[in-house]
């Protein structure tokens, strides 16, 4: 069924929503006044405003709209195709295959050419068309007959191809920020297209609303129909309301305030505690509350570094690859990324042993136990090193037997000081018997 009516579309915004399209649907921007976020794409002279506002480009050049879910691309859409009265096709790359796509190229083409008419045909999901789906695209972007305006929520580096992106204006789409969604949720709630006025909303049910929607448009105004459908005759959707209509508990959980530090604090205290149940459930509780999955990734980095250390130094290798991962999937399914890096620095054995000897190397450099560079040790790579004496009796390690060499290389006043012990833990049980040996051949043993 057609969401949109026939008529009453404004040449410069989105045509009119049918009264029973969904919420997210009927608040649509109207034009790029309506637009929240994105002021990057919206500032005065940016390609985007030329393709959308009256007197600009009269022919717009195909796009690529990349960005996260629910940040607009398509209503940027909407907005270039009826910026100039053009005709607007959509196609999903989920269920639309290549027939699909050369009916409307060989429609379009017919329009051009009967009628002048120019269409602009929006792909959605266009990362899921194969390569030979996307090649039946470039006879009609090359020619003109269409204006392509694709959206993608994977890097068009990998999922494009390259003839197709070269031949398209590459847009980026920012997530949304928290102040965006709250004014998204106001103008719904009051506009004549949303709620007209009909309910007010609880503030903690705003927040609560805000922290489930993350940075994703079409969420919050989703949660926010259900929870007015939930609201009954009541005038005001409180915070129960909004639990029943999307069945998910609140979670007392503050990203400005106290809980977000409590809340990280027994994160990271789980992880060094090696209660990988607790881990996981705060981890759980961050995602729930829309916690910035970047943020919870450097976590894990950090205590990977910090509490395993050498003890399993593959902790960091996981921890560091999560955090990859999720900046390249996104959520939700980052999050399966997140728990495996939990439960590997959770169940890792511990050592801070080189968190320990980093604090105490540079206290002592702060103290100004430093001392000169061990002549040997300095750099000999330059005209005169040598008349000064400078790296002249410096010992080859891989000349020496086990390739250690028995010389100086602490600054005199630190000769003999320890920075790292390793604990009898994990991999750095190895790591002792062999250090032992090692300090005894230096000397410093």
């Amino acid at each position: 069924m057609d969401l949109f009516d026939s008529v009453g579309a404004d040449d410069a915004g989105t045509p009119a929503a049918r009264p029973d399209a969904p919420l997210a649907v009927r608040m649509r921007p109207a034009s790029l006044s309506e637009v929240v976020g994105q002021e990057h794409l919206l500032r005065p002279g940016a390609p985007l405003r030329r393709l959308v506002e009256p007197g600009g480009s009269s022919r717009a050049s195909s796009v690529i709209l990349w960005g996260p879910p629910g940040t607009g691309k398509t209503t940027l859409a909407y907005l270039v195709a009826h910026a100039s009265g053009r005709r607007f096709v959509e196609l999903s790359a989920v269920t639309a295959g290549v027939k699909d796509v050369r009916q409307v190229v060989e429609d379009a083409r017919r329009r051009l050419v009967s009628t002048g008419g120019e269409t602009v045909l929006f792909i959605d999901e266009v990362h899921r068309f194969s390569k030979t789906q996307q090649d039946a695209l470039l006879p009609s972007v090359e020619n003109g007959w269409v204006t392509l305006v694709a959206a993608t929520t994977e890097n068009p580096s990998f999922s494009v191809i390259s003839p197709l992106l070269s031949r398209s204006l590459l847009l980026t789409l920012q997530p949304l920020e928290e102040q965006d969604i709250r004014a998204l949720v106001a103008r719904a709630l009051a506009d004549e297209r949303g709620l007209a006025g009909r309910y007010e909303l609880a503030g903690d049910a705003l927040d609560h609303l805000v922290r489930l929607a993350g940075a994703d448009a079409r969420k919050a105004l989703t949660i926010l129909e259900a929870a007015a459908g939930a609201a009954d005759d009541a005038d005001t959707i409180d915070l129960p309301t909004m639990e029943r209509a999307i069945d998910v508990a609140a979670v007392r959980y503050d990203r400005d305030g106290d809980q977000h530090y409590d809340v990280t604090s027994a994160f990271i205290k789980s992880m060094r505690g090696s209660d990988v149940d607790a881990a996981l459930h705060y981890l759980a509780r961050m995602i729930v509350a829309g916690e910035d999955p970047r943020f919870i990734a450097r976590r894990i980095v950090i205590a990977a570094a910090e509490e395993v250390g050498m003890a399993d130094p593959t902790a960091l290798h996981t921890a560091v690859a999560a955090a990859e991962a999720v900046a390249f999937i996104g959520m939700p399914e980052g999050g399966l990324v997140l728990a495996q890096a939990v439960v590997h620095v959770a169940t890792a054995p511990k050592s801070n042993a080189s968190y320990r000897a980093i604090g105490e190397a540079i206290a002592d450099v702060r103290a100004g136990k430093a001392g000169p560079v061990p002549p040997h040790l300095r750099d000999s790579h330059y005209a005169g090193a040598k008349k000064l004496g400078h790296g002249t009796e410096y010992v080859y390690a891989h000349d020496v037997p086990h390739a250690i060499a028995p010389q100086q290389y602490l600054p005199d006043e630190l000769v003999g000081r320890r920075y790292y012990e390793p604990r009898p833990r994990g991999l750095e049980r190895d790591i002792t018997t062999r250090l032992e040996r090692i300090r005894d051949i230096l000397g410093s043993g």
